[in-house]
Parts: C-alpha cells; sequence; structure tokens
C-alpha cells in the first residue's frame, strides 16, 4: 500500500508540476503570482508608505488566486480517465488519495510561491521583518489553500462549468486564511500566525474526508 501510495504521489506531483496535455503546471500560477505583485505597484502609484501598508495583504490575495488556479485539473482528468476506480479497486482508499494529491498540490504550488515572495515582497516595499512574517505565514497557511483546492477540485469534477464553479466555491472558504495570513502583520497581529496555523490544520483534517466522500458520491 505505501508503496502504491508513493507511486501515485510522484506521478501526481510530476503532472501538477509540468502539466499534462497543455494544461497549466506550476509555471502559470507562479507567474500569475509574480504578475500581480508587478502590476500592483502601477495600480496604486509609487508611494511606497501605502505600498508598505497593503502589500502582504496583496501577496496573499494573489497566492489564493494562484493556489485556485489549476481546480480543474487537481481531480477531474483521473476522475474522467478512471484512475479513481482502478484504485479503488486495488483497495486504495479515497481518502489516501485526496491526501496524496493535497501534498503534491502544495509542493507544485506553495514552495514555488515562497521562492518567488522575496520578489515580489521588493516590488510592494515589505522590508526583511515583514518579509519573514510572510513567509511564515504562507509556510504554515499554503497546505491549509491546498486542502481546500483539493476538496473544492473533488465536489465539482465532472459538473457543467466546474472550474468556475469551483474558484466560486473556494474563495468564501478560503477567507479566514486570508485574514489570519494579512493579518499577521498588523500591530497587535502576532497571534495571526497562530490562527492561520489553526484554520489550515483544520483544513487538513478535513480535506481528505471531504473529497473522498465526493469521489464516492460522484461514483454512485
Amino acid at each position: 500500500m505505501i508503496r502504491a501510495l508513493w507511486a501515485i504521489f510522484l506521478r501526481d506531483l510530476v503532472l501538477l508540476t509540468r502539466g499534462a496535455q497543455g494544461r497549466g503546471g506550476a509555471v502559470l500560477p507562479l507567474l500569475f503570482f509574480v504578475a500581480v505583485a508587478i502590476l500592483f505597484p502601477f495600480a496604486v502609484g509609487p508611494d511606497t508608505k501605502l505600498l508598505n501598508r497593503t502589500g502582504a495583504g496583496v501577496i496573499w490575495v494573489a497566492a489564493l488566486l494562484a493556489a485556485i488556479l489549476p481546480i480543474d485539473r487537481l481531480v477531474e482528468p483521473d476522475l474522467d480517465a478512471g484512475f479513481f476506480d482502478q484504485w479503488a479497486l486495488r483497495g486504495i482508499s479515497e481518502e489516501a488519495l485526496m491526501l496524496v494529491r493535497i501534498i503534491a498540490h502544495w509542493l507544485s504550488f506553495g514552495i514555488p510561491l515562497m521562492l518567488a515572495t522575496p520578489i515580489a515582497a521588493a516590488l510592494v516595499s515589505l522590508d526583511a521583518r515583514q518579509l519573514a512574517v510572510v513567509e511564515l505565514g504562507l509556510l504554515v497557511g499554503t497546505p491549509g489553500l491546498a486542502a481546500i483546492g483539493v476538496t473544492i477540485a473533488a465536489l465539482t469534477a465532472g459538473l457543467r462549468g466546474g472550474a468556475a464553479l469551483g474558484g466560486l466555491l473556494a474563495i468564501p472558504l478560503t477567507v479566514p486564511l486570508l485574514i489570519f495570513g494579512a493579518g499577521s502583520l498588523q500591530q497587535g497581529g502576532e497571534g495571526g500566525l497562530l490562527l492561520l496555523a489553526a484554520a489550515s490544520l483544520a483544513a487538513l483534517a478535513i480535506a481528505p474526508f471531504a473529497g473522498g466522500a465526493a469521489i464516492r458520491a460522484g461514483r454512485e
């Protein structure tokens, strides 16, 4: 079982990182994330204080949108190809498959975003201390974004317009992570990181079971 899950994890990681059938890959969310950070100073002007005050929020909004950008290829292609049915016949539970996919999704977008965050932080005039807080927030918060993204992908797989519907469903669910993540840089917001970690862990705990149940319900 462990060997089979490891093989599935490697397959998922390669597909989500490189993309498949000309659909996305890790580069697309990364470019989207950096593009938002580049465009924001053009929108608000060269006011350094304003950029510094709003920069963390912009980075978190960009991270949220980058996380849900590949929703349509997280579950639906494998569902259409019948892979979930084949894995079920081999005795691999849907919950384990969802957990593996969450980890692969996080590695394919969360780590690249953290590596690109110093560039984004420089564009929005964050200092070194603020950058460290944002990086720590992304480290504990992006797993929750990945969990919510995979769950929504499982719930909307096979539905007409599932990608657009998935985005609409994911945004309100990620609002607590956005508030705690961006709020951790505000004065008196030291507890924001702890609340962010708690919200992210809650999403990680629920997501495999919700996603697995959605896959089984779609099969029936």
